[in-house]
């Protein structure tokens, strides 16, 4: 179950919240209290609470969607720290500065001196062949259509903290996801208790305007 925290609302006054500020759901414990009186009106609670439920559920919707998209981008940047880090150790290694072991193949050291050869996607289905020269810099896009060059030490620290933040944010997403549904099932049942108590109300009034009605129709007679 997520869990809640003391907030503030800008009046200042306290209300329970998560950690990324969404408000708790109040359950109605008695209805007739939180409605002011057995002869109050329902519409404008009802109202209340189906509001608050569609706020609920819209902030539901955008949380959902923003752990899709998180979804699909963490492993992209996984794939491309990857390939950084996989170029820093090839250059690191034809320079000299890698591991002893590692180079005991002469072939496999040898090759590591030539060009890379691999294939770059150009669209979703459509892939091209390409020889890498070896470099210490390396273009990343940032988005909005902006792509900018990093030497390869300050890619890895910049895409592991871009990994780090979105991995947050996934699980605080996730969180959220399941803090939001039980808040929804909340509004949910509050709003049935509240109309369920209005029916069982008007059945009431009826029927004791029937026995009165019937009172007056014997007292006539």
């Amino acid at each position: 179950m997520a869990s809640s925290v003391p907030a503030k609302t800008p009046s200042g006054r306290s209300i329970e919240a998560n950690p990324r500020g969404i408000p708790k759901a109040p359950f109605v414990h008695d209805v007739v209290e939180h409605i002011g009186g057995q002869d109050a009106d329902t519409d404008k609670p009802l109202r209340d609470f189906q509001e608050m439920a569609a706020k609920y559920r819209f902030m539901e919707m955008s949380t959902e969607q923003r752990r899709r998209s998180l979804e699909e981008k963490i492993p992209d940047i996984r794939k491309t720290l990857a390939m950084v880090q996989f170029l820093k150790s090839r250059r690191e290694k034809a320079a000299g500065q890698g591991d002893e072991d590692e180079l005991e193949d002469e072939d496999a050291a040898e090759a590591e001196k030539g060009p890379l050869r691999t294939t770059f996607e150009l669209n979703d289905t459509l892939y091209a062949e390409a020889e890498l020269e070896d470099s210490d810099t390396v273009y990343l896009w940032l988005g909005a259509n902006t792509m900018l060059s990093y030497p390869l030490d300050q890619a890895i620290e910049l895409l592991t903290s871009k990994l780090r933040a979105a991995e947050t944010s996934l699980k605080n997403a996730i969180e959220d996801l399941e803090y939001l549904r039980e808040q929804i099932t909340v509004m949910d049942v509050n709003t049935a208790r509240l109309w369920n108590w209005d029916v069982k109300r008007r059945r009431e009034r009826r029927e004791r305007g029937e026995l009165e009605d019937e009172k007056k129709k014997e007292e006539r007679d």
